[in-house]
């Protein structure tokens, strides 16, 4: 197979620096600003200082942030790219195109297979594996299976992104299990392919992971509300069903919605969960 010509993907303004070397972290980088051109092959990085050509077949890891809190100084939108023992660290003007661009670069069109859904309801699912061919979105990774079915997992419905040892087709391979919500219901979906596609579809995916992580030290009866919202009890039937105050539940409301840990559905209080609160409520449940 002949290797594709190299075209340009995106050009943008951005800033970057080296924060490890040879396995060490810098503790005195500075940043540069400058010009990110972004190809089928290579991230050229352009300043004052000079150019720094990434070629992508080099690349050994990809990780970042997207969110305030997981800052690097200032910086709050970014991508690590490793290079062995050395990362680059690059914040691009536009981070969502450039994030959706690198990772198009590297997985687009990859084919691996896929079992969806693996597990549904906490129920392990009797589909086969077949093939899919990936596509790469601004918020989300699509496979689309060779029945036909596509497979949207959308970033900010990840709860985790675990790999596993599974059989595959009789044969014991390493798989990326996918934490997802479909609709409400609680999806898991099962990827295995080539270590590089591997490698690079499961650091997209752990961006939608890390995005829904939640520092926050909830209270015994916010876990409460979150096991009773994860059981299918009503949001309106929660006061009777915990035993506590109509105020109090609807206090409860308003400090997990501001966490991000409930959706407002309707002016008075009717909640649903979103992905972090199903993954803070599934592990309450497992404590009890």
């Amino acid at each position: 197979m002949t290797q594709a010509e190299e075209h340009q993907i995106l050009e943008t303004e951005g800033q970057f620096t080296v924060a490890v070397k040879n396995g060490q972290e810098l503790s005195d980088f500075s940043w540069s600003d400058g010009r990110i051109l972004l190809s089928n092959r290579r991230v050229i990085l352009t300043s004052d200082a000079g150019n720094r050509t990434i070629t992508l077949s080099d690349l050994t890891g990809i990780s970042g942030a997207a969110g305030a809190s997981k800052s690097i100084g200032a910086l709050s939108t970014y991508l690590n790219l490793w290079l062995g023992d050395d990362m680059i660290v690059v914040s691009a003007e536009d981070h969502i195109e450039f994030r959706r661009g690198l990772y198009s670069a590297l997985i687009g069109e990859s084919v691996l297979k896929a079992k969806h859904p693996a597990v549904e309801g906490g129920v392990i699912q009797d589909e086969p594996w077949e093939q899919a061919r990936l596509s790469v979105e601004p918020e989300a990774l699509t496979a689309t299976l060779q029945s036909g079915t596509r497979v949207a997992l959308q970033l900010p419905e990840i709860s985790s992104v675990a790999t596993e040892e599974r059989t595959v087709a009789d044969t014991k391979r390493r798989i990326i299990a996918v934490s997802h919500a479909v609709d409400g219901r609680n999806i898991e979906t099962h990827l295995t392919g080539p270590p590089q596609t591997q490698l690079f579809t499961k650091s997209f995916l752990k961006h939608g992971e890390r995005g829904n992580e939640i520092d926050a030290d909830l209270e015994p009866g916010e876990k409460e509300v979150l096991m009773a919202l994860h059981s299918g009890v009503s949001p309106f039937k929660i006061p009777e069903f915990v035993g506590r105050d109509v105020d109090e539940v609807e206090a409860i409301y308003e400090r997990l919605i501001d966490l991000d840990i409930l959706d407002r559905v309707r002016v008075r209080n009717e909640v649903t969960l979103t992905s972090s609160g199903r993954s803070i409520a599934s592990d309450a449940m497992g404590d009890q």
